[in-house]
Order: C-alpha cells, then sequence, then structure tokens
C-alpha cells in the first residue's frame, strides 16, 4: 500500500468512520492499516537512527576544526540537527497513527464479539484479541520508548547549535569538544532502542500476517 494514501492520525481521528469505510471498500480492514502504519513507524525510526548518527558526525567534524571556513562548518552541523528534528517529528507522527489505528482495531473486535452466536466462536476471537493486544502493547512500548530516547539527544543538539551561534570562534569550538563524546554515548543508547523497537515491529508484522 502506497504510505502517501494514508492520511495523518490527527485527520484520522476525527473522521476515522469515512476514512476506514473508503479502506474496506478497496479491500483494506483495520489489521491491514495497522501492519502497514507499524511498516511506516519502523521505517521512520530507520530515518531518524541515520539522521542522529549524521548530526554527530557533522559536530565531530565540528569540534575538530583546525581552520577553514568555520561558519560554513557550523551550517552544515545546524543544517543536519534541523533534519533530526523534521525526521522525529515524523516519527511522532506515526506512532500516533499506530496507536489510533490500534485503538479502533480492538474497539472494533470487541463490539464483534458481542455479535456471536455460537459461545465456543466468540471464547476463540476473544482469547485471540486478548493475545494481538498483548503483542501490540509491547511494540508500543517499545515504540514509545524509542521515540522518547530522541529528545534529550535533541536538546543537546539545539544546545550546541545555539551556543556556536552566539560564540561562532574558534575558542568556542575548542569549549565543546568533550560534548560530542557525551553525545555520541546519548546517541548509542539512542540507537539500540531504535533498533530494538525496529526488531519488534517486525515481529509483530509478522505475527499479523
Amino acid at each position: 500500500m502506497k504510505r502517501f494514501l494514508l492520511v495523518p492520525a490527527l485527520a484520522l481521528a476525527s473522521c476515522n468512520s469515512v476514512y476506514y469505510a473508503a479502506w474496506e471498500k478497496l479491500g483494506w480492514e483495520k489489521r491491514d492499516l495497522l501492519v502497514s502504519a507499524v511498516k511506516s513507524a519502523r521505517g521512520e525510526q530507520k530515518e531518524a537512527g541515520e539522521e542522529f548518527q549524521d548530526a554527530l558526525t557533522q559536530l565531530q567534524k565540528l569540534t575538530g576544526y583546525r581552520g577553514g571556513n568555520l561558519e560554513s562548518a557550523y551550517n552544515k552541523f545546524k543544517a543536519e540537527y534541523e533534519d533530526c528534528e523534521a525526521q522525529a517529528t515524523k516519527v511522532r507522527s506515526e506512532i500516533r497513527e499506530v496507536d489510533q489505528v490500534a485503538r479502533d482495531l480492538f474497539r472494533e473486535w470487541e463490539r464483534e464479539i458481542r455479535q456471536y452466536e455460537n459461545a465456543s466462536l466468540a471464547a476463540d476471537s476473544r482469547a485471540k484479541l486478548a493475545d494481538t493486544r498483548s503483542r501490540f502493547q509491547q511494540l508500543s512500548s517499545t515504540l514509545h520508548a524509542a521515540e522518547a530516547s530522541m529528545e534529550p539527544v535533541l536538546r543537546q543538539f539545539r544546545d550546541q547549535v545555539l551556543y556556536l551561534k552566539h560564540n561562532l570562534n574558534a575558542a568556542a569550538i575548542g569549549s565543546l569538544r568533550g560534548k560530542a563524546d557525551t553525545i555520541q554515548s546519548d546517541i548509542q543508547r539512542l540507537l539500540e532502542q531504535m533498533n530494538r523497537s525496529i526488531a519488534e515491529a517486525d515481529r509483530f508484522i509478522q505475527t499479523m500476517k
């Protein structure tokens, strides 16, 4: 399914009945939409990890300044930081969409279980719902943990950008050299959390097939 066909989570929340009805006419149930949303969130997290690593690389180059165009080096780092901010926003948006579709799927499932005449079939469906919901909660937990791990790094990058903007000189660059090592440790933790989240997304997608 083309990702550009999916609406943002906020729009989905405001007109979900029309949205889902349109997809059902195309043969896409909420289950399919949830899998698509999880895949998209997984992809955005992968891109976010790459953006954060690129920003760190530019900061390391900047703090290792040995001459040349200082302002140009600063602008490259600033651009990488802005890319990180933009990608983090995409990750947050995709996670909101995953949560919204999952909530709607589980509500619909609960309503439909009450329509069963056969108690055995209803019990089986109820057990499958509980299992799917449990697996989704595990996925959601890792998604939100990965999301939370971005903010500390973004704050540190933001501080460096502002400080360099106000003090763009060799002395200021020198004073930041130790910060790159600290941020590197934070980014390593971020990437580890992202990888856990991506792996959990892969497992969830497999169980939904």
